[in-house]
């Protein structure tokens, strides 16, 4: 692994630890970690690598947007997503993404299961698409992150970005 990866790694751990302590991933990491990794990426190799940062932290920006619009993600998911693409770059963060998304859909399933969730998660499935149908794709009135429903389980979205991460990095 080279020294982007070993930043972006470590990015996305102290990111877990935030979120899974604190439920939030704060925006001094986030902006932060994208900051110093367009600036380490154009000091050490020029202005296409920082155009090439760029562009991984516009992606990450793009591929998460839409979910953070519905309410699906937290903004600090759709900042994560987009600081570990200025370190991975465009290429990268697509697969971060994807990867990131199957084990979300793995550990989101099994905290259901943990939790004796599993029949609600997939009725709120069901009525989410459903709504969609009828409504048009808009955040659902009581499907969203705004929604504080106690019995529902939250997920800490860094877990399966870093995750995701670790997976794109390992296979590249």
């Amino acid at each position: 692994m080279n020294v982007t990866a070993w930043a972006a790694a470590a990015v996305g751990l102290i990111a877990c630890i935030t979120d899974l302590k604190a439920r939030r991933i704060p925006n001094a990491l986030t902006l932060g970690a994208a900051a110093a990794a367009l600036l380490f990426r154009g000091l050490t190799s020029g202005p296409e690598a920082l155009a090439m940062a760029a562009a991984g932290w516009v992606i990450g920006v793009l591929i998460f947007l839409p979910l953070f619009l519905l309410r699906g993600i937290g903004g600090g998911d759709v900042k994560l997503l987009a600081a570990l693409g200025a370190w991975v770059g465009p290429g990268l963060v697509v697969w971060v993404a994807l990867w990131a998304a199957i084990a979300g859909g793995v550990l989101a399933l099994a905290l259901s299961v943990w939790r004796g969730y599993t029949r609600q998660a997939f009725t709120n499935v069901w009525g989410l698409l459903s709504y969609w149908r009828v409504m048009g794709v808009r955040p659902h009135p009581t499907l969203t992150l705004d929604a504080k429903s106690p019995a529902a389980p939250r997920l800490p979205y860094a877990l399966p970005l870093t995750a995701g991460l670790g997976l794109a990095l390992w296979l590249q």
